[in-house]
């Protein structure tokens, strides 16, 4: 139960931080039946995807912006206490590569739970883009933690 509040925790504040940044926030679902309604500048909230096992998922948002000309899939992961959570990485990072339909996804991994390796094996197969096929090659994977997220959006929207 606290690795669920906790990652809430993380998904409220990378919404607090974009709010704050004019951000507007949106259930993707609404917004997909009249997007015209809801701006340019949104961070899309539950947003779908075909996994790479062809079902459906979803990913917490969808940045979208004019104005920055951004259109970034983000995808939030906590980890608390140690368990099982972090063997799911790979799949997590296949799902980004091959299977989400932008060519900019940002990883926010957090927590101290996860297995010593686990995340320096996430930011090194982001950076040397293994795994990946010709129509995964122009992606950028992007991996950071909440602080490095908050200097991102800070830079980036400043």
């Amino acid at each position: 139960m606290i690795t669920t509040a906790s990652g809430g925790t993380l998904e409220s504040t990378v919404k607090s931080i974009l709010q704050n940044k004019g951000f507007k926030i949106a259930r993707f679902r609404e917004w997909a039946k009249n997007p015209q309604t809801y701006g340019q500048e949104l961070l899309l909230v539950h947003v779908p995807f075909k996994t790479i096992y062809h079902h459906e998922g979803n990913t917490e948002f969808l940045l979208k912006s004019v104005k920055y000309n951004l259109d970034v899939r983000i995808e939030c992961k906590w980890q608390q206490v140690s368990g099982s959570v972090d063997e799911k990485l790979p799949y997590m990072y296949l799902n980004a590569i091959e299977a989400m339909p932008e060519n900019h996804i940002l990883v926010i991994i957090d927590g101290d739970g996860w297995k010593e390796g686990a995340i320096a094996w996430l930011k090194d197969a982001a950076k040397q883009k293994k795994y990946t096929n010709k129509s995964s090659a122009q992606k950028k994977l992007e991996v950071m933690n909440l602080m490095e997220f908050m200097t991102w959006a800070n830079k980036l929207f400043a």
